[in-house]
Parts: C-alpha cells; sequence; structure tokens
C-alpha cells in the first residue's frame, strides 16, 4: 500500500500533535492533513483516505460529525466523555467512535492502521473485479473471432477467387480493373490477419500447457 494520506480535524493542536507523535514509533508514517473544525465542510475526500477527528469546540461538533457521516471514506471519532461517544453511535452509526480515555493514542493508530488495510484490500478486490470482468469480455469476444475464422476465411477465398477470375477478363475498362485489384489486395491482407489469429491460438496452447506443466512439477515439488 503507498503512503496514505489521514486528515485529522481538530481545535487542539496538542490533538494533533499527540496523534502525529505516537505514529513516529510504528514502522509505517501516514502523512497527515490537519484542519481546524471551523474548516471542515465540503471536503474533497479525494485528497485523503480517512479523516481522525476530536478535540472539537462544542459549537463546531455537531456541524463536523454531520461532514464526516456520509463520507465515501472512513472517519473515526474521539469522544472525552461516554455522553459524547453514545450520541456520536445514535446519532452517525456510520462514523467509528473512540472514547479518549487512557492508552486511547495506541487503540487509535490500531484502528486506523486496520481501517486502512482493509480500506486498501477492498480496492484493490474491486481494481480486480473490474479487471476480471474487462478480461472475460475480451475473452469472449477472441473466442467468437476464432469460432468465426473458419466462416471469414472461406468468404474470404470465394471472393479473393473471383477478383482473380475477373482479373483475367482483358475487355475490363481500367477503372473497374483498378477497384478489382484494390478488392483483391484487401481480401489477401484479410486472410494474413485471419492467419495470424490460427498462429495465435497455436501460440497461446502451447503457453497453457506449459504452463500446466510447470504447475504439476511445483505441485510434485511441494509434495516432495
Amino acid at each position: 500500500m503507498e503512503q496514505p494520506t489521514i486528515l485529522i480535524v481538530s481545535d487542539d493542536a496538542e490533538f494533533s500533535h499527540a496523534i502525529a507523535a505516537r505514529w513516529q514509533t510504528e514502522r509505517e508514517v501516514p502523512a497527515f492533513t490537519l484542519m481546524s473544525g471551523d474548516l471542515c465542510r465540503d471536503l474533497d475526500w479525494s485528497t485523503f483516505d480517512m479523516a481522525v477527528a476530536g478535540a472539537l469546540r462544542p459549537e463546531v461538533q455537531a456541524t463536523v460529525l454531520k461532514s464526516l457521516a456520509p463520507a465515501p471514506k472512513p472517519a473515526l471519532v474521539v469522544c472525552q466523555t461516554a455522553q459524547c461517544a453514545q450520541a456520536a453511535r445514535a446519532i452517525h452509526p456510520g462514523l467509528l467512535v473512540l472514547r479518549q480515555h487512557e492508552g486511547w493514542l495506541d487503540a487509535l493508530v490500531l484502528v486506523t492502521a486496520e481501517v486502512l488495510r482493509r480500506s486498501d484490500a477492498v480496492m484493490r478486490a474491486q481494481r480486480a473485479e473490474k479487471a476480471a470482468a474487462t478480461l472475460e469480455v475480451q475473452a469472449a469476444l477472441g473466442r467468437y473471432m476464432l469460432e468465426m475464422r473458419h466462416n471469414l476465411n472461406n468468404a474470404l477465398t470465394s471472393v479473393l477467387g473471383n477478383a482473380e477470375l475477373l482479373l483475367l477478363d482483358n475487355t475490363l475498362a481500367d477503372g473497374v480493373t483498378s477497384q478489382l485489384e484494390t478488392v483483391r489486395n484487401m481480401a489477401l491482407r484479410m486472410h494474413e490477419i485471419l492467419q495470424r489469429f490460427s498462429s495465435l491460438e497455436k501460440e497461446l496452447t502451447v503457453v497453457e500447457r506449459q504452463s500446466e506443466r510447470d504447475g504439476r512439477m511445483k505441485s510434485r515439488a511441494a509434495a516432495l
């Protein structure tokens, strides 16, 4: 996973400093973006991977939680009291809520790191599913082309043969002869493309068989 970016929303500089300082003891340290509660409106979620809010002024806390609640990315709220935590969970069930008690910094780092790993895994899975769907469409198209190449080749053979016969007629006008030569040349080009399909199918078959043999050899080696 590339270095993630965490947005810290707080009105207390010590809160942000404590989180950043605690994270310095970890092997992987994210990048941090700091923001006060007054500015937490219409956030651009494409600029960070997760939000952490805490130590907010009472008059802006509701607005901040409302801005973070419908977020497309995870957000964690640190509450100083049990009543604040219960209210945050009740009003915004989509938010992660952490009580600010002894050892809360360790818990915050642990939870945030796990959430970021899970989010990264979900994004990788979504990209893999999208790539697999694209490959499936391309594979279906490729199978169709391979199945139809014989019919296309037969049609091209007929076109090419008739074009060659007509070109033997010396009574044709020069313009007609030129057009027939174009038809013949294009038919030959299409025939070469279809021949390439056949060669590609053979190459893929060889690669597939080699892969199967390698897989069996690795399985036997692992068993031994």
